[in-house]
């Protein structure tokens, strides 16, 4: 008997739908659907099971909402991997991070580009307002999965020399501190969670208004002169982050606190 013939015989009040979804849990968790792999289409798992259009996207619809399964705009379903999990212990680059957790790193170049520094890129790069910069708009992709659409922008005598490099294969940092003798020495984070706009979600195969984690990093060579200002939007079901914090003493005592008696 079928698989799909199988599944429809069982005589049960549970709806037809969830014990689709269990089956399919049940051949992802065995490795039958690999992890990064591609999920059967709708028109794939109707012939396969002999059910509705209706019930498939039922127990797809659960699938996705349990983050076993991730829906890529114009390519397919795919079985979700396991997220990566980077360490923000130092200033490091994203062909530096991806390659020391296994992954093969790549970029697909969407922009390069002078425009007008707006308030907020002119104050991290500390330029006037208006100042002509470089923007560079790249999709970081990691064993072919997009991870993140990356917003750069550059002071004008740093960014002519970088944007006529490959951005595909060279990382910028490294294009920095080996070609042009810029030593980055340290950078601020600011982590925040916004909706992906239309252009990331293209960029990301994610829909629009899905909640995708924004980096901004600022980059400062010697004497603290901000030569780098990124926005990064990663896809947070794909990557997250992990801190390792040192516990500071606390500049009050318990018994300082209003309301609490000694």
């Amino acid at each position: 008997m079928k698989t799909g013939d199988m599944l429809a015989a069982v005589k049960s009040a549970v709806p037809l739908y969830y014990r689709l979804q269990q089956h399919l849990e049940k051949q992802i968790s065995e490795g039958r659907l690999k992890l990064g792999g591609r999920f059967p289409s709708e028109a794939e798992l109707i012939r396969e099971y002999g059910v509705s259009r209706t019930t498939v996207r039922k127990a797809i619809q659960e699938l996705e909402r349990l983050e076993l399964i991730e829906i890529r705009r114009g390519k397919g379903t795919y079985v979700r991997s396991a997220k990566i999990i980077q360490e923000l212990d130092g200033l490091t680059g994203f062909v530096e991070d991806m390659m020391a957790l296994g992954f093969q790193p790549s970029a697909k170049v969407l922009e390069t580009r002078i425009v007008d520094a707006s308030e907020e890129v002119a104050r991290q790069l500390q330029i006037p307002v208006g100042s002509p910069v470089n923007r560079i708009k790249r999709v970081r992709i990691a064993d072919d999965v997009p991870i993140s659409l990356d917003e750069t922008y550059l002071p004008l005598e740093v960014g002519r020399n970088i944007v006529k490099e490959d951005l595909r294969v060279y990382p910028i940092f490294s294009l920095l501190e080996e070609k042009y003798d810029t030593v980055l020495l340290e950078a601020e984070y600011r982590l925040g969670a916004v909706p992906a706009g239309l252009e990331i979600a293209r960029a990301l195969g994610i829909r629009a208004k899905d909640a995708v984690l924004l980096i901004e990093r600022t980059s400062y060579t010697v004497d603290r002169r901000p030569v780098d200002y990124e926005k990064l939007y990663y896809c947070g079901n794909r990557i997250g982050f992990l801190l390792r914090l040192t516990r500071r003493r606390p500049s009050f005592r318990l018994q300082d606190m209003p309301g609490v008696r000694p």
